[in-house]
């Protein structure tokens, strides 16, 4: 005797709204990139001291023990990706997150780490 597997049915009256919420295929994968791009420990550490206050690159490499050229590396490809912005004092570029959007990640992510399993 065969058997045939059973094809589920489809209700369109829940799936038709719901359809209009999911992730299209771009944005996932923007979002896929952008999530790879923080798999970078320097580059979290460098959010995580912008998170509490707006630094130099001077101060950040050496709260950080980093180099001031791979902070300001890791900074450049930070602004790339509208994670931090900048502003400028006489010969001295501080920089902060670049919005809330930024420090309420980076505090959301720290604070489901930090969550007892």
């Amino acid at each position: 005797m065969i058997q045939y597997k059973q094809i589920p049915t489809i209700n369109s009256d829940i799936l038709s709204p719901v359809a209009e919420e999911f992730l299209s295929s771009e944005k996932a994968q923007r979002m896929a990139e952008f999530f790879s791009f923080l798999g970078d420990a320097n580059r979290l550490r460098i959010l995580s001291s912008l998170a509490q206050k707006e630094l130099c690159v001077s101060d950040l490499a050496a709260s950080l023990d980093m180099s001031e050229s791979a902070v300001s590396h890791q900074l450049r490809n930070l602004r790339a990706m509208r994670l931090v912005s900048y502003r400028k004092q006489g010969r001295n570029v501080f920089y902060r997150l670049h919005d809330n959007h930024i420090l309420h990640l980076y505090q959301a992510v720290a604070e489901h780490l930090d969550e007892p399993e």
